[in-house]
């Protein structure tokens, strides 16, 4: 048993009869009043998010995971295929397990969580950036840059990213996860 003050991102715990991993956490302490934890969980096997306020020294059921790398195959239908760096053996995971699964290219390397019970997957979490190549982007408008002028580009896993202006087909950009946003272009 853990308390309010293990919660972190990441965390894998048991609530409402469901497996949910903390997504987003914050400690409040008001003025008036007791101390609480306000949370975004997302169920492991639904996929769905919701937020929920634990009162400070509240008894939560954490779940012992351990997690593994893996490299991501091909796509089936609606599962990723995912393969052990360490021992070779393959694993399927539903596309509605991962965060960004439309920025994930063959290749990558994720870590994948499993529960350490039963060894069933519970989620995927992707690197914090990744490098992709620009496969189609309009041409920029010359005079259009009075302030952080974007525009949509399609990359190499089939995603549409804004970029800035400069930015042409066939350039590789690195490409923030959590959001999906551009970070920079890559220099070859």
């Amino acid at each position: 048993m853990a308390s309010t003050a293990d919660i972190r991102k990441g965390l894998c715990i048991r609530y409402n009869h469901d497996i949910y991993k903390i997504i987003e956490f914050l400690h409040v302490k008001p003025g008036k009043g007791p101390a609480f934890v306000r949370t975004k969980l997302k169920s492991v096997t639904t996929g769905k998010t919701i937020d929920n306020t634990f009162s400070a020294g509240h008894k939560i059921e954490d779940v012992r995971v351990e997690t593994r790398s893996f490299q991501y195959l091909y796509e089936e239908g609606d599962t990723f295929i995912f393969m052990n760096t360490d021992d070779y053996n393959q694993v399927a995971i539903r596309k509605d397990m991962l965060d960004t699964p439309d920025l994930l290219k063959e290749g990558e390397i994720v870590m994948i969580i499993f529960n350490a019970e039963d060894e069933s997957p519970l989620s995927v979490e992707m690197p914090a950036n990744v490098i992709l190549t620009v496969t189609h982007v309009e041409p920029g408008v010359k005079g259009n840059t009075a302030t952080n002028a974007t525009k949509p580009a399609t990359v190499e896993t089939g995603a549409i990213v804004n970029v800035p202006l400069f930015i042409n087909e066939g350039d590789r950009i690195k490409v923030e996860t959590e959001k999906g946003t551009y970070v920079e272009r890559m220099k070859d």
